[in-house]
């Protein structure tokens, strides 16, 4: 009697568990990266959105509130030349000199005016100028250089931030990405005018892409265009290879998923994007922030200005320095809030520089 034999029966079985499997985990990987692209693209334009909300907040603030800004500038730049021309022309002691440069720069570190220009420093107190060195090596360097593209398609090594061990492979699967859309979409493969155009547009989208790092806008092409790989669903080779193409790619979505919500936080956290929250916050109450914030600089210039009559009088005698050294007492009854305050802090303090 011959012998059975179980291994012809038992392979296609075999096979199908295996084919099975596989399919279920390629099944799993698909909605996982599926998900990825959608939340990617979500945030995406969630950090786009807020990002044009700042900018056009700042556009509307300068166009309701720069006309007052510059005034306040031209007001302080007015305080400046008053106590210039008051230490330059007028004959004065050396201790009512000492006095009054004293309060030209009490007014300045209380950040009621700016510090002082430099073409004002030459005949002032050196051992004051200290005071103001720290603020001025906190100036910036904003010298700078633009440079731009020769070439619309020229490849660039992608700006993205993974994590050091994944950099090198992510780059190459974007590069890989890019290659692969740019070899069937750039417009010199076709030499039809109208697929040409069409051409160029998807290609500037892909080199956009590119340079940017962004896997996720790079698939959503491939997929848009329906140019991805055909692959056997019979064939276990074909069906693990693309199980490991997929995995690799959403480990460098993940990555870009949490770049992205990173980003938004630190958007979010800058002034300007406080200033945005505050708004929106302000918007639902039917509070309009930024009439707000105009009608705060109209008050401080109205303050500024008693502070430029002020010095104006006593540069044109029209009251003693001892008058001068005392503070305005008209404007304390006048602006009682904010005047008196502000004067108040500011010969205290003096007080205590002039006896030093």
């Amino acid at each position: 009697m011959p012998r059975k034999s179980t291994s012809s029966s038992q392979s296609p079985t075999t096979t199908t568990l295996a084919l099975s499997s596989i399919h279920i985990r390629l099944e799993t990987l698909d909605k996982e990266h599926q998900w990825l692209l959608k939340q990617i693209k979500r945030k995406r334009t969630e950090l786009n959105n807020f990002v044009e909300q700042m900018r056009s907040l700042a556009a509307d603030i300068f166009n309701r509130c720069n006309p007052k800004f510059q005034k306040l500038v031209d007001i302080d730049r007015e305080i400046h030349t008053l106590f210039h021309e008051i230490l330059t022309l007028r004959k004065l002691g050396k201790q009512s000199r000492k006095d009054i440069e004293a309060i030209y720069y009490q007014l300045q570190i209380a950040r009621i005016i700016s510090p002082k220009p430099q073409n004002f420093q030459e005949e002032e107190d050196p051992e004051l100028d200290d005071l103001f060195e720290n603020n001025q090596e906190e100036d910036g360097d904003f010298s700078g250089t633009h440079t731009e593209e020769n070439s619309q398609y020229q490849e660039e090594s992608p700006d993205v931030d993974f994590p050091s061990e994944q950099k090198s492979d992510a780059s190459r699967k974007i590069r890989q990405t890019f290659l692969s859309l740019a070899e069937i979409f750039h417009p010199d493969k076709v030499k039809d005018g109208e697929t040409q155009i069409r051409y160029t547009e998807i290609m500037k989208e892909i080199n956009k892409a590119y340079q940017e790092g962004d896997l996720a806008r790079l698939l959503e092409i491939e997929q848009q265009h329906q140019v991805g790989r055909a692959i056997d669903s019979n064939s276990e080779d074909d069906l693990t290879r693309q199980c490991k193409r997929i995995e690799q790619q959403n480990e460098i979505l993940s990555t870009q998923y949490e770049k992205l919500k990173q980003e938004l936080r630190l958007v979010k956290n800058t002034p300007e994007g406080a200033i945005v929250s505050d708004c929106r916050k302000a918007s639902k109450e039917g509070i309009d922030a930024i009439g707000s914030m105009a009608e705060q600089v109209e008050t401080e210039i109205k303050s500024i200005a008693a502070i430029r009559d002020f010095v104006r009088d006593f540069r044109q005698q029209k009251i003693t320095i001892k008058e001068f050294l005392c503070g305005p007492v008209n404007l304390r009854q006048a602006n009682q809030d904010i005047v008196d305050d502000m004067f108040e802090q500011m010969f205290v303090e003096l007080g205590e520089v002039m006896f030093f």
